[in-house]
Parts: structure tokens; C-alpha cells; sequence
């Protein structure tokens, strides 16, 4: 592998713990539309259900496989106002109790010192909820403008694993895809990064022990060069890339 000049950084449970904070609001939504759309669900969904069927989606795609699934009606109108009215939800969470994951400030700190790599954020998520948690958690000074969401960034808006926001990313940049890496802890993140031709490293710290060997094979599989599972393993990860071990 050439130079790297660009680190891409997911964001929820990569740069802040966010998946729980944000599925709990989900769910409670989701619940509601069905209610309202008469939706047989089997059971009510909960934030920890919501994540082990949709981790790596934007709400946009959650609603798309759920029609997909129980062939309810939505119109593009109401598809927006529950999207925006999803953001609102989450971002009050987010505000109230959000995280970054554990040992990454000090990473980004360095990096940032060090000056050799840009750094992006490049996300599913939308973009009003990725800038509140980097902003709630003090790593926006290491992004800038540098933030893409495929909820936002993109026209339509679409979701991981379509590999379209890292396309969008790598075009705004002005980069190539072999001298970027990703980082995603999700399948559907990595098959993102993957299928824009980006190396990936897959990182698995914010899974419970009993889920974290399992998502090491799922996100092996779906393209992750290397399996991290804490933030000190980066800087020693990204070197041996460099060096062409990986």
C-alpha cells in the first residue's frame, strides 16, 4: 500500500458511544409508526434489538427495511417527517448523555499534533447528529469541515453498505482511495468503505465480550484488513499498514 495521507472515521460507536444512546430513541419511534401503520410486529423493538438487526444503518434505511419486510405505506412526506422528527429525538439524547469511545481523544489528540494525516468523519448518520456528537464530546476541532453523511451530504440520500458516501467523501477531498483508511465497527460500514476500494480496519471495542468474536469474524468478512479492538492498538496498526504488513 502507497502513503496515507486521510484517516475516515466512522462515527457512532467508532468515534462516540452512541449506537445505544441513539437506538433507544429509535425504537421508541419505530414503535409508534407501527402503531400508527398497523404494523405486525412480533414484538415491540427496543434500542438492543434495533441495534442487532440495523447497527450501521441511518433511520432512513431502517424504515426502508421495515417496509421492505411488513409492506406498509409510506409516502415521501411522511417519510421525511419521521426522519426529522427521528433527528430530533436522538439529538436530545445525545445531548443529555453521550461519550466518545474509550482512549480515542487521546489518539485523535496526537494525530492532530503530528499533522502528517487529514481527518474526516464519513457517516451514515445525519449530518445535524454527527456535528452534535462530535461537538457534545470535543472532537470537532480535529474535523473541521470535513464531515460527510450520506443521509445529507447526498442526493438522494442513501445509506452503508452502498459505498456512495465514501465516493462522495474521496471526490470532495480531492483523494484517492488507496491512500485513505477507514475505521467502521459495523458490517455494513466496512462493506462501505470496502466497496469504494478504501482499506479498513474493523473495530469491535464498544461490543458487549459476548458479541465482540463474533462481529471480529463479521467484520473480517466483510472486508476489515485488521481487527481492533481498543484505540491504543491504532497507531501501532496504521505503522504496519504503512510498512505494507497488512
Amino acid at each position: 500500500m502507497g502513503k496515507i495521507t486521510t484517516l475516515l472515521f466512522d462515527c457512532d460507536n467508532t468515534l462516540v458511544l452512541s449506537e445505544e444512546v441513539a437506538f433507544e430513541g429509535c425504537a421508541d419511534l419505530i414503535n409508534q409508526i407501527a402503531a400508527t401503520k398497523n404494523i405486525p410486529l412480533e414484538k415491540p423493538f427496543t434500542g438492543e434489538s434495533l441495534i442487532v438487526e440495523f447497527v450501521g444503518q441511518n433511520f432512513r434505511g431502517m424504515l426502508r427495511s421495515l417496509q421492505e419486510r411488513y409492506g406498509f405505506p409510506l409516502t415521501d412526506e411522511e417519510m421525511e417527517m419521521y426522519v426529522k422528527k427521528e433527528e430530533d429525538v436522538v439529538i436530545a439524547k445525545i445531548q443529555e448523555k453521550l461519550s466518545p469511545c474509550p482512549n480515542v481523544d487521546g489518539v485523535l489528540e496526537r494525530l492532530a499534533a503530528e499533522g502528517k494525516y487529514e481527518l474526516a468523519v464519513v457517516s451514515s448518520s445525519a449530518l445535524r447528529r454527527v456535528k452534535a456528537s462530535i461537538e457534545k464530546v470535543g472532537q470537532d476541532k480535529y474535523f473541521g469541515d470535513r464531515v460527510f453523511s450520506a443521509a445529507t451530504s447526498l442526493n438522494p440520500p442513501t445509506s452503508k453498505p452502498d459505498p456512495a458516501i465514501y465516493l462522495h467523501a474521496l471526490k470532495e477531498l480531492g483523494k484517492k482511495a488507496e491512500e485513505c483508511l477507514a475505521i467502521e465497527d459495523s458490517k455494513s460500514g466496512t462493506l462501505s468503505a470496502a466497496r469504494a476500494g478504501i482499506k479498513v480496519i474493523g473495530y469491535v471495542g464498544p461490543y458487549k465480550a459476548e458479541e465482540r468474536l463474533k462481529m471480529e469474524k463479521v467484520l473480517a468478512q466483510a472486508g476489515a484488513s485488521i481487527i481492533m479492538r481498543d484505540w491504543n492498538q491504532f497507531e501501532g496498526y496504521l505503522a504496519a499498514i504503512e510498512k505494507g504488513d497488512f
